[in-house]
């Protein structure tokens, strides 16, 4: 704790773009099977970093200026220690600290997680229609997604956001559906358009399943009685209703996101990733954990991995 504020100034990569958080996948494991899964970028990871390791990572985060860490997946509400990685890094003092779950335990863990120091949860939860439920996830958890959505609500987890993929001819004509759900039970809607990744390069996958969110932005532009734009976030839309709001998550593959991005992330093995799309630029950092390395040669690897930072998608 003694070296939390050493630094402490927002890092800055050589495109201008500040970087002020962390998300952390923290297993590669999953108890549903959504077939549109892109893994948060990353491949499939043969051990995952222990809460000492992880909390180890996060303090250098935060010596460096990060300050806000999402904890994701694979389901990180899995992990038996899930409780202990998360007050190991709320105790660290970021601004922000949250996770990405697909609800399924969460009706068990809000209370736990929320005591522990945990401020908000995204809730993936693509429809309320059983057997697209069932369809999407090969599984029948639906309602204790609902459930826990109205759990993590109940015990002042906020926001819980509901992340919402569409998808063309399976739930695209239930948004306004999910949002009723969403306002009833004091959560907020994100929907997501269909990203293409290199996880999922099937082409006639996408195009079976791809829906133009420009189609609801237009009914959502009608309907608002505000929209802010999220600068830091990518440029995401949010557009206030009545009773409610609904935010929209363009693609990642396009300039705007990559302009805007202000996120490094981390693998379940210890890896930094400079970038959602690639994975031949990661920087190691658990070898040099594991060899007894200092807080300021892990310092010097985080600097690397920012330095290695440039848009995807260029002519930013």
């Amino acid at each position: 704790m003694e070296n939390q504020t050493k630094n402490n100034s927002i890092q800055i990569d050589n495109f201008q773009r500040p970087v002020l958080s962390l998300r952390i996948s923290i297993t590669n494991r999953c108890n549903i099977n959504c077939f549109y899964c892109h893994h948060d970028g990353v491949i499939a990871q043969k051990y995952e970093m222990d809460p000492s390791e992880i909390e180890r990572i996060s303090r250098v985060a935060r010596n460096l200026g990060i300050k806000k860490i999402r904890l994701s997946g694979g389901e990180p509400l899995i992990r038996e220690d899930i409780i202990d990685i998360v007050k190991k890094i709320s105790a660290l003092g970021f601004k922000d600290v949250s996770l990405t779950t697909n609800g399924t335990l969460l009706e068990n863990y809000s209370e736990k997680l929320k005591e522990t120091g945990l401020n908000r949860v995204n809730v993936s939860f693509d429809t309320l229609n059983p057997q697209t439920y069932r369809f999407i996830t090969e599984s029948n958890y639906l309602e204790q997604v609902k459930r826990g959505i109205k759990k993590a609500v109940s015990v002042g987890l906020y926001p819980v956001k509901v992340n919402m993929v569409l998808m063309r001819g399976l739930n695209h004509e239930e948004i306004w559906d999910m949002f009723q759900f969403c306002k009833e039970n004091g959560a907020i809607l994100q929907i997501i358009e269909l990203l293409k990744t290199e996880s999922c390069p099937d082409t006639d996958f996408f195009d079976d399943y791809h829906y133009d969110i420009g189609i609801i932005e237009n009914q959502l532009m009608k309907k608002a009685t505000n929209v802010k734009t999220r600068s830091f976030m990518q440029d995401r839309k949010k557009y206030f209703l009545e009773g409610g709001e609904i935010e929209v998550v363009r693609p990642m593959d396009n300039t705007e996101f990559c302009k805007n991005c202000t996120r490094l992330r981390i693998t379940p093995d210890g890896k930094l990733k400079p970038c959602l799309l690639r994975n031949d630029n990661l920087v190691d950092l658990i070898e040099p954990i594991r060899r007894g390395d200092s807080d300021d040669e892990l310092e010097k690897l985080f600097q690397k991995a920012i330095t290695n930072r440039e848009p995807y998608y260029h002519k930013c």
